[in-house]
């Protein structure tokens, strides 16, 4: 099962690559220990001594979807924060840059306070205000050691340093030799324990970047973010991911150290560490560092539930850009029962060329340069979409893609898939799991993956039970169910002529 996946991998794989057996389990299961620490974080340690490495995985239960109200795209700023240290690395004096950082908080409350007054601003204090706020900014730095948190890491020989922040979770993650086990240790636990909001404001003008650079610039971006805000009337899926420009403009690290606060507690996190390591060994190093981060409370789950949709609406964007439609259909979250139908149903319509989608739009019918339909998106944790989209090739319109998918769905709705399709689907998908067990980072993200969502990474396994039930009934009984007009939400982008025609005079004349 493709279960965290928005865009699945278009690789045709070998049938001798299939089988997952118990014994396959049962060997896992030797090489893995789980163990919850006093305060709640879960750790996961699995020997693997095929090269002297390790990579890890850290995954924090809370992404975009838990940014608070009015705060949007705090979950990705605080990811980017986390690469600048702790109370020990990336500073020169840590009391003395508390204490810095304390006067920019107050110095940024009074400026902003003024900057965001609707009636009554006085441009002389708001100058005055914005003065204060730079020189306290200036006082912080120098006791800034820039990238050192980076640096350590990379001099110790970490590689693919990263992290990402999705609707659902944020997750951090590297590589590096088994013998700076400990190194790792220290430097995970720190940030997640003893973050330091430095040179905050400098790295929301990078995320405001990020935003115009991937959307406000981005046609596909604007009509990405347009298409979830109008699918979505109460969810938080609903909001933009790397956050609005009114909101991120203006969050405060003061919001950032309370995000941390509520989200970053031992109980929210899943800690997975692959490679040569022993248990035995390894375990109590972790556990030294790991446990030394203070307890809290786990968050409380989200309340609010997307009402069913009952009208169809669709968004029409017209601008001078590649041509584009995309629509989407609630559908329920990775919980429920029929999860392992809807990638039946990504894989027969979007996996290769022998693809439905790919067959009748870009091959035979020779209309769109790309077609595919996916499931989960924007996240998987809470009912999120089933969405397909094409792209038109020169002369077609995205209406010739809407007609031409929705004809595809209908089939679906109305004629059962064939054995062939239904058997490519739980080859591929065995395929896959093995193949995303292949490499020490593919297996640590599994584990904690899996470990989050279900409670046990045995699920990783057991999943496929499910995959082996889906019949052609299911696929047509979720078919019609789900991809019906009433819960249907379209965009699509309208190529706009940038040189309007002018009309022809009364005489005729041009």
């Amino acid at each position: 099962m493709r279960l965290f996946r928005v865009i699945p991998c278009l690789i045709a794989l070998s049938l001798a690559a299939v089988s997952v057996t118990a014994q396959d389990l049962a060997s896992f299961e030797k090489r893995t220990t789980v163990k919850v620490l006093p305060n709640g974080l879960t750790l996961i340690v699995c020997e693997r001594p095929e090269a002297p490495v390790f990579s890890f995985y850290t995954l924090v239960d809370a992404g975009s979807a838990d940014d608070p109200q009015g705060d949007s795209g705090l979950a990705h700023m605080f990811e980017h924060m986390a690469f600048k240290g702790t109370n020990e690395v990336g500073t020169t004096n840590f009391p003395a840059e508390k204490v810095a950082l304390a006067k920019v908080e107050i110095a940024y409350a009074a400026y902003n306070g003024e900057q965001r007054k609707l009636v009554g601003q006085d441009p002389a204090k708001l100058a005055s205000l914005k003065k204060t706020f730079d020189e306290a900014v200036e006082a912080a730095g120098k006791y800034v050691v820039p990238n050192q948190f980076s640096e350590i890491a990379e001099e110790n020989g970490a590689v693919n340093l990263n992290a990402s922040t999705s609707e659902d979770s944020t997750q951090y993650f590297w590589s590096m030799p088994s013998n700076r086990l400990e190194l790792w240790a220290y430097l995970e636990s720190g940030r997640i324990g003893h973050p330091v909001e430095r040179e905050f404001y400098k790295e929301r003008d990078v995320v405001q970047e990020e935003r115009r650079m991937r959307i406000d610039s981005a046609p596909i971006g604007r009509m990405v973010e347009q298409f979830l805000a109008t699918a979505y009337v109460a969810h938080p899926y609903g909001r933009s991911g790397v956050g609005w420009e009114s909101e991120i403009s203006q969050v405060t690290a003061t919001e950032a150290e309370a995000f941390h606060k509520k989200y970053y507690v031992p109980a929210n996190i899943v800690v997975a560490v692959v490679g040569d390591l022993k248990a035995s060994e390894a375990m109590p190093v972790l556990t030294k560092y790991f446990s030394a981060i203070p307890a809290g409370p786990k968050p409380e789950p989200m309340t609010t539930i997307e009402p069913k949709q009952f009208a169809e609406k669709s968004v029409v964007i017209t601008e001078q850009s590649q041509p584009f439609y995309i629509e989407g259909y609630h559908r329920p979250d990775y919980r429920d029962p029929d999860d392992s139908v809807y990638d039946a149903i990504t894989d027969i319509f979007s996996n290769g060329r022998t693809a439905r989608l790919y067959r009748s739009l870009v091959r035979d019918q020779r209309i769109a340069a790309a077609a595919e339909g996916f499931s989960g998106f924007p996240g998987v944790k809470y009912p999120g979409l089933f969405a397909f989209y094409a792209v038109p090739l020169p002369g077609h319109t995205p209406e010739e893609m809407r007609v031409a998918i929705q004809k595809e769905l209908e089939r679906l709705k109305t004629e059962d898939i064939t054995d062939e399709e239904l058997a490519r689907y739980k080859t591929r998908t065995k395929a896959d799991l093995l193949r995303g067990l292949a490499d020490n980072e593919g297996l640590a993200h599994q584990l904690a993956e899996y470990q989050t969502r279900f409670g046990d990474w045995r699920e990783l396994f057991n999943q496929l039970k499910k995959v082996d039930a889906v019949s052609k009934a299911d696929v047509r009984r979720v078919a019609n169910q789900t991809f019906v007009p009433a819960n249907r939400t379209s965009t699509r982008i309208e190529f706009a002529d940038a040189q309007p025609k002018t009309p022809k005079s009364a005489g005729g004349a041009e």
